[in-house]
């Protein structure tokens, strides 16, 4: 017989579902214990995970003159930040001082093309591109303390990732980075676009950042990997999941669509969780500590998102530690191919 799980799991929510809660997305269902908050706030004893809130669906987080932003305040957290801009045509755009006082910082257009990025007496014209499934982007690394104003004929949205940071380098002009990472293989392909990765952008302090396109039915962030200093793991980064999901054929996100993302504690952690989060077209989850992965893209809806990542390693780092119940996995892609749609096309 065939059972429509939706429909299951529908039933569940509401037979179990917390008193006066409304949005399933905040939530996760495990059979021991019920519904688990994704989004718990509380104090953190700095072995457990961070109480603060994880989870950010796209349309809770308050839009400011057409700005919405994650800082480190909000996160709980001491470096990692971004800001989601919706620029206007031909409305030139001042980012909030605050963004960047003593912040550095990437400004990286999502779906904005012919840029003119005013900066501190300097200006530059960015390509931009149609949207994020299209192609890699020209982007500006911006120094700490740095003023902004953005304008595009046609609008659209662009991203400002931060780092809290103590050495300053000067604001630059960066061109797109033609070379891509076609990372695991078989539904475990996807394409890494690392422009901001220590190995290709060595002019910043804390700041890390790279892109990532995860084919329809495809996973990515696999195996669970994790960057906490927790244990025998050196490298300690905060990280930002900025999501868009989008739909075959379209070069930007679709509200149509979803995927999935887990981020949870291994034995290293006092206190376990485990979230398992339905992520929608511009949702935002933060990576304190833990390991995160698999990130799955459903079936007509490829994946995007944004990785930003600071933390206190000298120099900067993005090694990782993979869970070691599912490393196993790294080495089985020797005995597959990669995916042939990656590098990821819109036709």
């Amino acid at each position: 017989m065939d059972v429509d799980l939706t429909d299951v799991m529908c039933a569940v929510w509401q037979s179990h579902r917390p008193k006066d809660t409304q949005d399933m997305r905040d939530f996760t269902y495990l059979p021991s214990l019920g519904w688990r908050n994704a989004n718990p706030i509380g104090a953190d004893d700095g072995r457990a995970p961070s109480m603060t809130r994880r989870f950010f669906p796209a349309g809770d987080l308050e839009l400011v003159e057409g700005m919405k932003s994650i800082t480190p305040q909000l996160a709980g957290w001491k470096y990692s930040g971004l800001a989601i801009i919706q620029l206007e045509p031909s409305n030139p755009y001042v980012v909030d001082p605050s963004i960047l006082h003593s912040t550095e910082g990437a400004l990286i257009p999502l779906n904005a093309t012919n840029l003119r990025v005013d900066i501190d007496g300097q200006s530059f014209t960015l390509k931009g591109r149609r949207g994020v499934f299209d192609s890699g982007t020209d982007w500006i690394y911006c120094a700490p303390g740095s003023r902004l104003e953005i304008s595009s004929p046609g609008g659209g949205e662009i991203a400002i990732a931060t780092a809290v940071a103590q050495a300053r380098f000067p604001s630059c002009y960066v061109d797109v980075l033609t070379s891509i990472e076609i990372r695991g293989a078989g539904d475990a392909t996807r394409e890494v676009r690392p422009f901001m990765h220590p190995d290709h952008f060595k002019n910043a302090d804390r700041l890390m950042a790279v892109e990532l396109i995860t084919p329809d039915g495809n996973v990515s962030s696999y195996p669970p990997h994790r960057h906490d200093g927790v244990g025998d793991c050196h490298v300690a980064n905060e990280e930002i999941y900025y999501f868009r999901i989008g739909k075959i054929g379209l070069p930007h996100g679709n509200p149509e669509g979803f995927g999935f993302h887990r981020t949870y504690a291994g034995e290293e952690y006092d206190i376990p969780f485990d979230d398992n989060v339905a992520v929608h077209d511009g949702d935002i989850y933060l990576v304190p500590r833990g390991y995160h992965g698999p990130c799955s893209a459903m079936p007509g809806y490829p994946m995007y998102y944004l990785n930003v990542l600071a933390g206190e390693n000298s120099p900067r780092s993005m090694d990782f530690c993979d869970d070691p119940n599912h490393a196993w996995i790294r080495r089985s892609w020797n005995e597959k191919s990669p995916d042939p749609r990656v590098p990821w096309k819109v036709n």
